[in-house]
């Protein structure tokens, strides 16, 4: 017969546990407790109380900051997940002091951080420029997509948000008229079409609502863009995971270590209109680290999305040594024009994005005659000159227009255009021969498709992408709990601090 252990798990057994035995140096829980406790300046928090003569007593500024960072640090980015862990995880009873605080009590803390989270940044970069980890040789500016606590189903522009609201009363209608006309319902049928017919009232006055408060949203296009009713400032935003509804937070790094050194978050908003707002932040932060000379002896890299005309010529008064390539970047690349397997996932790609439709014809295809000034089609029909000189982004082209009743019969019509043809031809431009105004977008292109400048860009990659890997997949910060822009944009400051703390992890012992 077996004879195993008593179990005794029913037994009292009194363990002594030391706190502070449980920081081991080197470890990110380690750093986090020595800057607050040390370094940082948190008199800015004591004007939120005022209980000094009566009320309850409330938690330190430095336990909540040290319990939600090493939280999100552990990919707990809600107040609950964070609340539960100082009741029973020992990391988070040592940093907190055994303190319990409250979910609510964690997330307005969190949701009022708007005006203490920048100085609060500034003081650890402090830190690490003291530290040595801050080179100021090259930067590099992208943008992650992260999604918003909103759904993007409530999301559209005036326009179709006056018909969602109008399609939400005629179904709350549609069941009113079907208990009129069916008297005999049962009362598990009426109570719940009566609910359904509740939430259908609720939400069509929760769009009504905002339709009465909220104007339309223009893009940079000076078309309408999608609000949303439960965070007016995210947007819709395409990833390489599919559409979601959230904001673009913008970082700026650099390259020696990896330090982030701006941040902030956009919602319905390019990233072209970004780069100005971060390069201003840049240069202020700078100025409160006591060097603002930095911007004229360094690198300065940026994807595509940053590329504008307007953007380059700013840049060029910022004394930025700037790399920014344009979306041809990689077509003029040897080195890609010979790779088969770059041209296979190009097609794949496009195909995806056009729904398996075929490539159209480019301004490649059409044969122009510079010298009589005229056109042909793939086709083999003519073209007429519709203008003879278009300027755009300090470019000449010249304009010329297939007839319509040439285009509206063509057999590569489906090559040719995306849409049956109605008022015009197909159009084409091509630029001038002779150029009197050199762009900032073609000094760019000379400068990045040098040795020098792919060489530069190059490095691009490996100081800006691993930041944002860190931040959403090493981290589990992949999630904004805040709405509003004010809201959001402090805790993607939190989410950053994170990242900079722990490149002190091993420089604090």
């Amino acid at each position: 017969m077996a004879n195993y252990k008593p179990d005794l798990s029913c037994q009292s057994k009194f363990i002594p546990i030391d706190f502070s035995a449980q920081i081991i140096p080197g470890t990110f829980e380690y750093a986090l407790s020595h800057i607050v406790d040390n370094h940082l300046d948190l008199s800015a928090f004591d004007h939120w109380f005022n209980n000094d003569n009566g009320g309850a007593v409330a938690y330190s500024p430095s336990v909540m900051l040290k319990i939600i960072l090493f939280g999100y640090s552990r990919g707990f980015i809600t107040s609950r997940r964070i609340a539960n862990a100082c009741e029973t995880n020992i990391t988070f009873m040592s940093l907190s002091g055994d303190a319990q605080p409250h979910y609510t009590s964690i997330a307005s803390f969190v949701a009022r951080m708007k005006d203490q989270i920048e100085p609060l940044f500034t003081q650890v970069l402090m830190i690490c420029d003291k530290e040595g980890l801050i080179g100021r040789h090259m930067f590099a500016i992208d943008g992650c997509k992260i999604k918003s606590n909103a759904s993007k189903e409530w999301s559209g522009t005036i326009e179709e948000l006056t018909r969602k609201e109008a399609k939400l009363r005629k179904a709350s209608q549609r069941i009113l008229a079907r208990h009129q006309a069916q008297d005999g319902l049962s009362e598990d049928e009426t109570q719940h079409d009566l609910k359904q017919k509740t939430k259908l009232d609720n939400s069509a006055e929760k769009i009504k609502q905002f339709l009465a408060t909220n104007n339309e949203k223009i893009g940079s296009r000076g078309k309408p863009v999608k609000s949303n009713i439960t965070d007016p400032d995210s947007a819709k935003m395409t990833t390489s995971k599919g559409t979601i509804q959230g904001y673009n937070g913008i970082a700026i790094n650099d390259d020696k270590h990896q330090v982030i050194l701006q941040a902030q978050t956009w919602g319905s908003v390019g990233e072209q209109q970004t780069l100005k707002p971060a390069i201003e932040q840049l240069k202020n932060q700078f100025d409160k680290l006591g060097t603002p000379d930095s911007l004229h002896k360094a690198k300065f890299t940026a994807d595509s999305g940053f590329h504008s005309e307007v953007n380059l010529e700013y840049m060029a008064t910022t004394g930025l040594d700037t790399y920014i390539a344009d979306t041809q970047f990689r077509s003029r690349n040897p080195l890609f024009n010979e790779s088969e397997t770059y041209h296979t996932e190009q097609e794949k790609r496009r195909l995806k994005r056009s729904k398996g439709r075929p490539r159209l014809f480019s301004r490649e295809d059409f044969y122009f005659d510079s010298a009589n000034n005229s056109c042909i089609c793939p086709a083999g029909k003519g073209m007429w000159l519709q203008s003879p000189n278009i300027t755009t982004a300090g470019k000449s082209y010249r304009r010329f227009t297939g007839y319509l009743k040439d285009c509206r019969v063509c057999l590569l019509q489906k090559q040719c255009m995306r849409k049956t043809p109605t008022s015009t031809g197909r159009q084409v431009q091509f630029p001038q021969q002779s150029k009197s105004i050199i762009s900032y977008s073609d000094k760019m292109k000379v400068k990045i498709d040098s040795p020098v400048g792919r060489r530069q860009y190059s490095k691009r990659l490996g100081a800006i992408e691993p930041v944002f890997g860190n931040i959403t997949v090493n981290k589990g910060m992949n999630k904004f709990t805040l709405r509003g822009q004010e809201k959001v944009n402090a805790q993607w400051q939190m989410y950053c601090l994170v990242h900079n703390i722990e490149k002190l992890r091993h420089s604090l012992h």
